[in-house]
């Protein structure tokens, strides 16, 4: 019996994030972290001769959170354009996983057409050492362009 070999861990800090947005690439070096979940939306289902209640999917919504340095105006001119001009503005946001320690290799996964929900318009916090901002989204597509390896066992 194998094992999972604890060098094919991937650790948090090797990544990079880019974000395109209005035909333009530009790296999201100042995030600090980025969480994003697809959920099922399930219809409940009860038929004759059952009791209990079934589920069938009837679709999805794609959610999540960025956590960046309070270091860029770009999500707040964003967001902006909006509420000044009507304009939404949505983007991709690319984030490759790669450790060069382990095995597994790189995954590389596409969140299309990212809306914002939520951005700080100012801060200050006279006990922090460093500002930070979570913005919530939403998602409509995902694309795998690189899958990690199979684990080889120990």
């Amino acid at each position: 019996m194998g094992f999972f070999k604890a060098e094919d861990t991937i650790s948090g800090q090797e990544a990079r994030a880019y974000i395109t947005i209005e035909g333009r690439n530009e790296e999201l070096f100042y995030a600090k972290k980025i969480e994003s979940k697809v959920e099922k939306q399930k219809t409940e289902i009860k038929t004759l001769g059952r009791r209990g209640t079934q589920n069938k999917a009837a679709g999805w919504k794609g959610t999540g959170t960025l956590t960046v340095y309070y270091a860029t105006t770009l999500f707040r001119e964003l967001m902006l354009k909006y509420m000044k001009e009507g304009k939404d503005v949505y983007f991709d946001i690319t984030v490759t996983n790669e450790d060069p320690t382990s095995g597994l290799g790189k995954q590389t996964v596409v969140l299309k057409n990212c809306n914002l929900d939520e951005v700080s318009m100012t801060a200050f916090d006279v006990d922090s050492e460093v500002l930070e901002e979570d913005m919530s989204f939403t998602f409509e597509d995902v694309d795998i362009l690189n899958a990690f390896n199979k684990p080889v066992l120990g």
